[in-house]
């Protein structure tokens, strides 16, 4: 459904009933990365949303620039939208930027957070000049560049033999993404703040899943989320890569709602 939220028109996934759960995809995907989450958490009794960020997707880009603030705003716009006062987050990858985002100023709206192969540091020095150079050649009009970039990172080793239907589906996602959505994006992460320092105050019972193949955010860096959690469970995931939800969506659907299971606000 597509429906006016902060200012542009978001698509959006919303199905199922019981206690919310709102997914954020990642960099440069949109919201059907998460079919395979949301037939399973639909069949458990859950409610699952998962919107397209702006420009991403069947979103409109919206007003440019836009920041990772802004993309918190809109998720916060969505659930108000929606009549929905808490929410189980989940965020992958950017998605889990924007998780720690709105933990940093939204933390009342959160029952619980699933961190994505994600990270709480900021991007290095280096780090910064990537995404500047992508977010250039996006603006230029050579997308394709950034879609080249990610692709080579963004799977397991195994994927390619195994899956390449996969590889093929997420490809497409990413060569349909605006270009201003890309450049701001990169843009967007690239400027975003640290949240290590803030790991220790975010006390909600959160689930943290890294991919032990994932060449584009290590696993450590899933272990430095959950260590700096006060109420947190990690799992990494054997043999998967960045694309961890849908790599192995059945031991990935266990994980979470093992979780959503154990935590007793949010069992059915």
């Amino acid at each position: 459904m597509i429906s006016e939220i902060n200012g542009f028109k978001m698509h959006f996934t919303d199905e199922g009933d019981g206690s919310p759960v709102l997914l954020i995809h990642g960099f440069p995907l949109c919201n059907k990365m998460w079919s395979p989450q949301i037939k399973a958490l639909t069949r458990a009794g859950f409610r699952v949303i998962a919107p397209d960020l702006r420009g991403f997707g069947g979103s409109d880009a919206g007003y440019a620039p836009f920041s990772i603030d802004l993309l918190s705003d809109d998720i916060i716009a969505l659930m108000d939208h929606l009549e929905i006062e808490k929410a189980v987050i989940g965020g992958m990858s950017m998605g889990g930027y924007i998780l720690l985002n709105l933990l940093d100023r939204y933390m009342d709206r959160i029952s619980a957070a699933v961190f994505i192969v994600t990270r709480s540091a900021a991007d290095d020095g280096p780090g910064k000049e990537r995404r500047t150079a992508l977010a250039d050649a996006a603006m230029s009009g050579r997308q394709s560049v950034v879609a080249e970039a990610f692709e080579s990172v963004l799977f397991g080793p195994h994927v390619k033999e195994d899956n390449p239907k996969l590889i093929c589906k997420v490809r497409q996602w990413m060569d349909m993404t605006s270009p201003e959505a890309l450049s701001e994006g990169l843009r967007g992460m690239r400027d975003r703040p640290d949240y290590r320092p803030d790991l220790g105050r975010f006390n909600i019972p959160a689930l943290v899943i890294g991919g032990e193949k994932d060449i584009c955010i290590s696993p450590e860096f899933s272990k430095d989320i959950a260590a700096g959690l006060p109420d947190s469970r990690l799992h990494i995931m054997e043999g998967v890569g960045h694309m961890a939800n849908m790599e192995a969506p059945d031991r990935f659907n266990d994980c979470l709602l093992s979780f959503l299971s154990d935590s007793p606000p949010l069992a059915k």
